[in-house]
């Protein structure tokens, strides 16, 4: 039983009965006991009575004998709550004996479409592909180990005008030649190859759009040729994904191309619902509330003028097959915040054309840059993109080289596997680990570690809804915490035969809370360093 949930489930009654009306305890930890209750200083105002006054009212009401050693009232209208041992020990007792650590399966499952990663065929993942991959990965874990249905979406960037010039290169270096060139994983120097040829010569230049055109219109050797591309471009991300050690496989790739056939119903449905206009020689729409810089409508462009679709096409289709024929009722788009604005459209128009329609939902789960020391994106010595893949060798190198000069007995294999799980789950932790929670006064150490274990249940449940994986690091940390102080203060092995037993089942109630908390994080525990 998550504490929290406990004492609001105390408190709630209490506070209707004084108020009138249902009422929202805000309990939360707090610095002077185990846990606090702000909502009388909330409700002074609209009681027009002192919070102090309200606050005892509460008290005189509320059932918590069997739960709280002491509770008062506390400064302008605090309730301080201090949680009894023996309902401490119960509780813990209560996990030990629970495999999923007090967090319920949900009843009521969904079918939740996760779009994540979402590489470009025939470039390199660098260091901006990190956060989708991992807060996706994180996303997929938990939704997961709740009971949703979960479908990895890894929406690849396949189709579209670069692969003329792509398929160009390929075609003049030979199919054998390229496929070898690309099997070695450097993937942007072929496509810088490409770039070069296409910006000095004006005959490969007319190759290139004359191979689009026979790209789209379904030419045989050049879809060959695509999908040359396509399948050596998925062999290097799935390398990737395995040093990153996330649950991404083949079965997740889905391009942009798997919807080209869908991209033409989905304009003549829009034109059928009226809401399509032309503008430009394009055809768009204009949801309500999205203006430009001077006060104009903002296009979404569904076809452009030259009759070719853009990605608010793809998206739409997208989306329309998601809610509609896999029958998803939450769909979450783990993508940089500066397309915040684009799928805040999509979904508007989603909405307004019935393919979004409750219960089903849609959220952009928008992130930050990761950026360098100057504040600036993260480059390479020579100002390129850092490679993902350097990135993550560099730290599994590292990680392997701290774990021998701490324990030189390691053997080559075990110092491998640990820079692995500690050099990739430091990455993963500080990516996901960016908003750090208030400090407070700890608690006598044995208690103050049973607390935190009880509060595992609260926060997965919060995260759930929220998807802020920042809430879950941090409380890791704060366990991680809590038991360091515990491990110094508390003897275990040495401590009387009843004492002992209690102390061993808070260790191994800590390790497996953050085994299983950091399982959902994408990052892997060591049983030795």
């Amino acid at each position: 039983m998550d504490l929290e949930r406990l004492l609001s489930d105390r408190l709630a009654p209490a506070f209707a009965e004084v108020a009138g009306g249902p009422v929202d305890p805000l309990v939360r930890r707090s610095p002077r006991a185990d846990f606090q209750s702000d909502a009388a200083l909330a409700l002074a105002r609209r009681l027009g009575r002192p919070p102090r006054d309200i606050a005892a009212a509460v008290l005189e009401r509320a059932v918590l004998d069997d739960v709280c050693a002491s509770a008062e009232v506390s400064g302008p209208g605090f309730l301080n709550l201090r949680i009894a041992d023996r309902a401490l020990a119960d509780l813990a007792a209560g996990l030990a004996g629970d495999a999923r650590l007090g967090v319920p399966s949900t009843s009521a499952p969904q079918t939740v479409v996760v779009d994540y990663s979402a590489p470009n065929v025939a470039k390199e993942m660098h260091v901006g592909h990190l956060r989708s991959t991992v807060i996706g990965d994180a996303a997929v874990r938990l939704l997961e180990w709740l009971g949703h249905r979960v479908v990895r979406a890894n929406h690849l960037g396949d189709w579209g005008t670069p692969f003329g010039m792509l398929i160009e290169h390929l075609a003049d270096l030979g199919e054998a030649e390229a496929a070898h060139e690309l099997s070695m994983g450097d993937l942007d120097a072929f496509y810088r190859a490409a770039r070069r040829k296409f910006d000095a010569d004006e005959a490969f230049r007319e190759r290139s759009r004359s191979r689009v055109v026979a790209l789209q219109g379904g030419d045989e050797r050049t879809l060959r040729l695509w999908r040359l591309l396509v399948e050596q471009s998925e062999r290097y991300f799935l390398t990737v994904y395995d040093l990153l050690d996330v649950t991404l496989s083949a079965g997740d790739f889905l391009g942009e191309s798997a919807y080209n056939d869908r991209l033409a119903g989905v304009v003549d449905d829009l034109d059928g619902l009226g809401l399509l206009t032309p503008s430009d020689g394009a055809d768009c729409v204009f949801p309500p509330g999205f203006v430009g810089r001077g006060g104009d409508p903002l296009p979404l462009i569904v076809r452009k003028s030259d009759g070719g679709y853009g990605y608010p096409a793809t998206d739409l289709a997208a989306l329309r097959q998601r809610t509609v024929e896999l029958g998803a009722t939450r769909l979450v788009y783990v993508v940089g915040l500066p397309q915040r604005q684009h799928f805040a459209m999509v979904f508007a128009v989603a909405r307004a054309a019935g393919w979004l329609s409750p219960p089903a939902h849609a959220e952009h789960l928008g992130f930050g840059s990761i950026l360098g020391a100057d504040g600036r994106m993260l480059r390479s010595r020579a100002g390129e993109s850092v490679k993902l893949v350097g990135l993550l060798e560099e730290a599994v190198a590292r990680a392997s080289d701290l774990a021998r000069s701490r324990n030189p007995e390691l053997d080559a294999e075990a110092a491998a596997e640990i820079g692995r799980a500690v050099g990739i789950g430091a990455i993963k932790y500080a990516d996901l680990a960016t908003d750090r929670t208030k400090d407070y006064v700890p608690l006598p150490a044995e208690r103050a570690l049973t607390v935190e274990l009880l509060g595992f249940a609260g926060v997965v449940t919060e995260v759930e809804r929220t998807l802020e994986f920042h809430r879950l690091a941090g409380y890791l940390h704060r366990l991680a915490t809590a038991f360091n102080a515990f491990y110094e203060h508390c003897p275990v092995l040495r401590a009387e035969d009843d004492v002992r037993e209690s102390r061993l089942l808070l260790a191994e109630l800590t390790a497996r809370t953050l085994r299983q908390g950091l399982h959902l994080l994408g990052i892997r525990t060591v049983e030795r360093m």
